[in-house]
């Protein structure tokens, strides 16, 4: 009876070691695994932090960068956030050899064909290493100024009867022309005898001056006002006086015309100036009435000193009719004879011969009335804005 106990409990005590041996082993095994996956684990989890902390780091710095609207989906070293009218060539490029790049300023004249000489004029006056030039033909008429030396190196932009106003507004935004210091905004009417461009830049540098024009002489200009009339012996002058009868001004006048003023046949912005007058030019107000009045809010400072008018480098206001005005008036190739003739040749043979200045004229009061009820609009509206000359 031993024997048989003996025989049967040998096989149960080796099936009990066995069943311990595989639990020892399944339970190795069970930490083994546990041990690698819980290390694979806090890698991943570390991984993902490190990579969720430098996006959430990389997120807050890109919040505070500035970006052109639009250019949100581009690595910021493709976005070219400027441009110019320099001109390119088709082939040939030498990028690779390519000059320093020529600070420049920007000549921009709204131009007809019947004052292509008194153009011509002022053109050639402008140095082509130091501007590049921009002309608005409010004519139609292009082709017929290739007869000038320097018409290859101009832009030309045709578009019917639009002021100069209307062209800036549409094509010389503040992105397009950031490259240029100044921006020379001129009518076509303007004798240039006695004026240098490159003496006149320089002036506005020494002085601080962001909107300027140069004076007027006051015994050979058609048109001028007492403010922007030339100074004899005078730099630089940004105010004027009057005692008597309306409209007195006096040295604690701090309003246009008084002081803070220029006329709109021949202002000069700065860069930052322009920028910020682009955004007042009225798109649907082409003729810019009153505007002049509010040109000293983009000043970049106070009007009464960082807007003037240069005496040393003055031009001729030749006071010509011209959009709207009959077609066969024309100056005589000699501006400085101020004589009126006919002109015989019709570069449109069915241009109608017809005045329509009084109707322009109209029109800008219009308009220059429009834009003084926006302006006190705006003012009213805006509770963030404080006016610095109230």
């Amino acid at each position: 009876m031993i024997k048989a106990f003996a025989s049967n409990f040998i096989p149960s005590e080796s099936k009990h070691r066995l069943h311990l041996c595989t639990f020892f082993i399944a339970l190795f095994l069970g930490a083994g695994v546990y041990f690698i996956a819980s290390e694979f684990i806090t890698k991943e989890i570390f991984r993902w932090e490190v990579f969720y902390s430098a996006r959430n780091v990389k997120s807050s710095t890109c919040k505070n960068r500035c970006r052109p609207p639009g250019s949100e989906s581009l690595p910021e070293g493709i976005i070219s956030k400027t441009s110019n009218f320099e001109f390119q060539p088709l082939w040939g490029s030498t990028l690779q050899n390519r000059k320093p790049k020529v600070s420049k300023n920007l000549l921009a004249i709204a131009v007809g064909i019947k004052q292509r000489h008194v153009v011509s004029k002022i053109i050639e006056k402008f140095p082509q290493d130091d501007f590049d030039v921009i002309l608005f033909h409010y004519d139609g008429v292009v082709d017929e100024w290739r007869d000038f030396a320097w018409s290859s190196r101009a832009l030309h932009v045709s578009a019917l009867n639009q002021t100069k106003w209307w062209f800036a507004k549409r094509f010389l935004h503040p992105d397009i022309v950031a490259e240029y210091n100044y921006i020379f905004l001129w009518d076509e009417d303007l004798g240039v005898e006695y004026f240098d461009p490159k003496r006149y830049v320089s002036i506005l540098k020494e002085e601080g001056l962001e909107i300027s024009q140069p004076a007027l002489d006051p015994i050979n200009s058609k048109v001028h006002q007492p403010l922007t009339a030339r100074k004899t012996g005078s730099k630089v002058h940004r105010r004027f006086y009057n005692f008597k009868g309306t409209g007195r001004c006096y040295a604690n006048s701090t309003a246009p015309p008084c002081t803070g003023w220029v006329e709109m046949m021949a202002p000069v912005f700065s860069r930052a100036a322009w920028r910020c007058t682009w955004y007042m030019i009225q798109n649907d107000l082409i003729h810019a009435w009153g505007l002049d009045r509010q040109l000293g809010y983009c000043a970049q400072g106070d009007r009464t000193k960082k807007v003037g008018v240069v005496d040393a480098e003055y031009i001729v206001h030749l006071g010509l009719p011209t959009l709207g005005a009959s077609h066969d008036n024309v100056l005589s190739s000699d501006a400085s004879t101020l004589s009126w003739r006919k002109d015989s040749s019709n570069f449109n043979g069915s241009e109608p011969k017809v005045d329509n200045r009084v109707k322009v004229r109209i029109q800008s009061s219009i308009e220059m009335q429009i834009f003084k009820d926006r302006w006190t609009n705006a003012a009213k509206k805006d509770r963030c804005w404080i006016d610095p000359y109230l």
